[in-house]
């Protein structure tokens, strides 16, 4: 044949080139700077020869892809030779010291970019951070719904919504959709968390119109068609009952009603993907109702990160949404969630398991800057970090576990504190008396200590460099200033307010807000070999329940 034709080879080249340009962000992974580098002199004998590729790439023609396809494919079997390396390696040098780890002098500071802002003609509000290293730009546009706007709706309806708005619009099906943003180089996201619903576009400099052009109408016009739908609907069902199978998804479907109370916005399962009955049930009508509901200029923020300015920019948005118009949204309810008065306990069967998942927690108060940072502090020191506390005592002392941590579930209202640990089935019961062991100890006897809590600031800060590569990773903390009503110099004096936290500060968060007497624990196990010893803990009234949450009665 004639090899492929002019628009499929345009679309082939944007698309490596664009993951180049996109890879270049980073300085390390397997598309960063150093892998890129390192692969060109082993394989092309200089850094630099992926410059000669991109050339050989922008020249190519139809012709040539087919006469390479004729002489590899059709051709004789290739015949590869591929010589070993020498056993032994020669170094390049003597000198270097390899009894310590290289470490720096100095570490280079991380200042996050300046945000402009403004407010568009519709009502919806504009964050701007200029970064012009790499000709991409980033748009993120951030609606106040997520998975809470699903108690006006059905379980799920947050979730199916955001998927099927790239499966087709007014004037383009899902193909159609795809192939543009191929052929522009482009990436286009969509999906949402408790409390926000968030549609993404990362888009090359070198395309300023097409790529946001395609933005409004996926955002504004979603066609919601039924047969797209249906086999979404299938996949999503599929995907519950999955989650139903896996132990800790078991475990996060049932906690949030435990937690928060029947009828709160938070206590539908975790993951976000609704009930069996109620995505069975959705039909159109019902995502197109929540899509007039929450869609509002007035509920969103557009956060534009990468290589342009507000000035250019905010007319182009407003020149694209200009038809969006305005309205009321419903008021979602968070109302909080008085603590509980004693511990619980619930038990999921699952038969023939080698491991038992233990999630065990309680809820704390909403984020707030004032502790924000101490709170960080106190989880990296009991479980966020592998080795905190709660992981040394299970996986590299005990050996019960391959992992096992504790984490702050992030939340515009209260939040879960929860400790996750899969363990071995026979250690169930042992594994819950040590981490319950763990956060008693810090609160008590044994608080956090300043070397620990030195270890945590480091970490939290001389990461920061690598925490901004990209413009995405910005945008992504932009977002949270958004979800959380930071302040918008939070991230830029994010350092300081770390580098004053102290041991006293992180000990009377913990104290202030962790209540191991009063946790809720979910274990997923091998009923048989894990009841008799988790009823002996005496942790609480022990509940057997199904993959639902509802009760069982006991034999």
């Amino acid at each position: 044949g004639d090899g492929p034709t002019r628009g499929e080879l345009d679309r082939v080249k944007r698309g490596l080139r664009s993951g180049l340009i996109r890879g270049v962000e980073q300085v390390g992974g397997f598309q960063g700077k150093s892998n890129i580098l390192a692969e060109n002199a082993v394989y092309g004998g200089r850094p630099d020869f992926y410059k000669h590729s991109l050339e050989l790439l922008n020249g190519a023609t139809p012709q040539q892809v087919a006469e390479t396809a004729r002489n590899w494919i059709r051709g004789e079997p290739p015949v590869i030779e591929a010589p070993p390396f020498p056993t032994e390696l020669a170094p390049a040098a003597t000198s270097a010291d390899r009894t310590q780890l290289p470490m720096p002098a100095t570490f280079p500071e991380a200042p996050f970019p300046e945000l402009e802002q403004a407010t568009l003609a519709n009502g919806m509000r504009l964050i701007v951070a200029e970064r012009h290293a790499v000709p991409v730009v980033q748009f993120s546009l951030q609606l106040d719904a997520g998975y809470a706007a699903d108690q006006f709706a059905e379980p799920g309806v947050a979730t199916m919504t955001m998927e099927m708005l790239d499966e087709g619009t007014a004037s383009m099906d899902a193909l159609e959709i795809s192939d543009s943003l191929a052929t522009l180089g482009a990436n286009l996201t969509s999906g949402a968390n408790l409390d926000f619903s968030v549609v993404g576009l990362s888009a090359l400099k070198e395309n300023p119109d097409e790529s946001p052009g395609i933005y409004p109408e996926v955002i504004l016009d979603p066609a919601f068609a039924p047969s797209e739908l249906e086999r979404l609907k299938r996949l999503q069902l599929a995907g519950i009952q999955q989650e139903k199978s896996s132990p800790t998804d078991m475990a996060l479907r049932v906690l949030p009603r435990l937690l928060y109370g029947e009828g709160h916005a938070y206590s539908l399962p975790m993951t976000g993907s609704g009930t069996e009955e109620a995505v069975a049930a959705l039909d159109r009508n019902d995502l197109v109702a929540y899509h007039d509901a929450w869609f509002k200029p007035n509920n969103a923020t557009m956060i534009v990160v990468g290589d342009t300015t507000l000035a250019e920019i905010q007319p182009k948005l407003e020149q694209l949404f200009a038809r969006w118009r305005p309205g009321d949204v419903p008021l979602k309810t968070l109302p909080d969630v008085p603590p509980a008065n004693e511990p619980r306990v619930y038990l999921l069967d699952r038969p023939g398991s080698e491991q038992s998942v233990i999630i065990a927690g309680h809820l704390i108060g909403k984020r707030e800057q004032a502790d924000d940072i101490a709170v960080d502090a106190m989880n990296d020191i009991l479980g966020g970090a592998f080795t905190s506390r709660v992981n040394m005592n299970l996986r590299e002392d005990k050996g019960w576990s391959y992992g096992a941590d504790t984490t702050v579930v992030q939340t515009q209202a209260q939040r879960p504190f929860l400790a996750i640990a899969p363990v071995q089935a026979n250690q169930t019961a042992a594994s819950m008396q040590e981490i319950k062991r763990e956060i008693e100890a810090l609160i008590g006897a044994r608080g956090a200590t300043e070397a620990e809590v030195a270890t945590s600031k480091r970490r939290s800060t001389l990461t920061l460099p690598g925490r901004w590569e990209t413009a995405r990773a910005v945008a992504r903390d932009i977002a949270e200033l958004v979800r959380f009503g930071l302040p918008d110099d939070y991230w830029s004096n994010y350092a300081e307010l770390v580098g004053a936290l102290d041991a006293a500060d992180v000990n009377a968060a913990a104290t202030r807000l962790l209540h191991p007497d009063r946790m809720t624990w979910v274990v997923v196990g091998d009923r048989s070999v894990i009841e008799d010893d988790v009823r002996a803990l005496g942790f609480g009234t022990v509940h057997l329940v199904d993959t639902d949450g509802n009760p069982l009665a006991s034999p």
